[in-house]
């Protein structure tokens, strides 16, 4: 079929034209909108300034094609074959592009929002300036791409191979970059805030001078990664690997130093200030990151020796919501249950942090008093005068008095108040707990364990086969020593 019949089909209302043949016609400013070409051959053709709006082009071939101008827009291309067309300006919005192979295709300026691009492959393709909003590109091929100032933002583009692609400021503010393979990928400049980057891997990347502010990057590889004068203000970034990372000017502010691993990363100075303004650094003193930076966060580990369970599961969370309206007093807990046995763990951003938060979350439980008397004493068991001064005696004196005055300064009886009386009549509450601190130095002390823990169910009696089990052992408080060797831990990122 020649072009004119093509035209003379359509304009009589035929709008059915699969596997039709029209490699290297020349079809210039045509209206074919609403047509099914399923398996149709384009390949070479001139398609410049077309209208296939809403139409149907699956495993269609446009191999070499020019399509520039041409209105692709809700049209159905999934498994089409565009390598090396010219689609320059082409609008392809919320078009069904699903597996279609678009390598070393020329996209500039395209348009291509709320497209479906799952699984296509689009390497080499050159997607400058390409308008890409709320494109859903899960698992899309996009090594060695072109997409530097593309607009992004809002794009599913999880998994996604984007491998040394350039995007180089690219707009890809609260994309979904899940498990997206961005190794070597030029990011410099870009705009990823509020970017979901969970997982992502990001080995060699250059993030020089991009905006990650609000951005998750929760067990993202950042391996060798540039983010010198990066933006990571707000950035949730634990379980992150930063190893030989360049971090010298990186914006930090409201930045967790918890949690990320460092090692063999350089950083001459960071940027604390809320603004930005360079008016609060952090100027570091050695080569060691960790002065700083930890992969482990303080923690307080509260134990408790039975399973959660639903009533307990409400009542500890109204327990905890009334404490934390007191002045933020605690922070929420990660629940760890089993069977016979519950683990709070409060993951803190310092470890000056640790007592008063322990204080705090034992005080729904019977326990609470015995606890926090222990807390207490180990603070004032500590012999300051006969320190060694090759620690720092002056600031571990100053240490030492902050951590006492912030639990005198805690209001047991108003914070008990808040606890609702109903909570004393669950098992949970008054059942034996475990309490341990650990500092981000990887150092742990432990405060109180009550002597029925793990052995309450076990039913004593003189006559019984195994004579360490007649009587429960009392708790001994750490020594003094081990109490000075946990505080020099808060002293080590100082």
């Amino acid at each position: 079929m020649n072009v004119e019949e093509l035209l003379e089909q359509y304009a009589a209302d035929q709008r059915e034209f699969s596997g039709l043949n029209l490699s290297g016609v020349n079809l210039p400013g045509v209206n074919l909108s609403r047509s099914t070409f399923a398996q149709a051959n384009f390949n070479a053709a001139k398609l410049t300034n077309s209208d296939f709006s809403n139409s149907s082009c699956e495993y269609a071939k446009f191999h070499g094609a020019k399509l520039t101008l041409s209105d692709f827009s809700h049209a159905n291309l999934q498994h089409a074959d565009l390598s090396h067309a010219e689609l320059t300006r082409a609008d392809f919005s919320a078009g069904d592009l699903r597996s279609a192979n678009l390598s070393y295709a020329d996209l500039r300026d395209a348009k291509l929002r709320g497209s479906n691009l799952n699984a296509a492959n689009l390497s080499r393709a050159d997607l400058r300036y390409a308008n890409l909003i709320s494109a859903t590109l899960q698992g899309a091929n996009l090594t060695n791409s072109e997409l530097s100032s593309t607009d992004l933002s809002g794009a599913d583009l999880r998994w996604a191979e984007l491998r040394q692609a350039t995007l180089n400021r690219a707009n890809l503010q609260g994309a979904n970059l899940r498990g997206a393979n961005l190794r070597w990928a030029d990011l410099s400049g870009a705009n990823l805030r509020w970017a979901d980057l969970t997982g992502a891997k990001l080995s060699g990347a250059n993030l020089t001078g991009a905006d990650l502010s609000h951005a998750i990057l929760l067990d993202a590889t950042l391996v060798h990664v540039d983010l010198s004068r990066s933006n990571l203000a707000h950035v949730d970034w634990a379980g992150a690997d930063l190893s030989g990372s360049n971090l010298t000017g990186a914006k930090l502010y409201a930045v967790s130093p918890f949690g990320v691993k460092t090692a063999g990363a350089t950083c001459r100075w960071i940027d604390l200030s809320q603004n930005g303004d360079q008016s609060q650094i952090y100027q570091f003193i050695s080569e060691n990151l960790s002065e700083y930076f930890h992969e482990s966060p303080p923690i307080v580990e509260l134990v408790i020796d039975d399973r959660l369970s639903s009533d307990a599961h409400c009542a500890l969370a109204v327990a905890y919501q009334q404490l934390a309206r007191q002045k933020n007093a605690i922070v929420p807990p990660q629940i760890e249950v089993h069977k016979r046995r519950t683990i709070l763990r409060f993951a803190l951003d310092r470890d000056e942090d640790l007592f008063s938060t322990a204080f705090i979350a034992i005080l729904p439980f019977t326990d609470a008093k015995v606890a926090q008397s222990n807390l207490l004493h180990l603070l004032k068991s500590v012999p300051l005068q006969e320190i060694d001064d090759s620690i720092g005696i002056q600031a571990f004196q100053v240490l030492v008095t902050v951590l006492s005055d912030s639990i005198q300064k805690i209001d047991r009886s108003k914070l008990v108040q808040a606890i609702p009386t109903a909570i004393q009549k669950i098992r949970f509450f008054q059942a034996p707990t475990r309490l341990m601190l650990s500092n981000s130095a990887q150092r742990s002390l432990a405060i109180y364990e009550n002597p029925l823990f793990g052995k309450r169910r076990i039913q004593y009696s003189p006559e019984a086969e195994l004579p360490f089990l007649n009587q429960p052992i009392s708790f001994v408080l750490p020594s003094q020593s081990e109490v000075i060797e946990f505080l020099q831990g808060f002293q080590a990122r100082r």
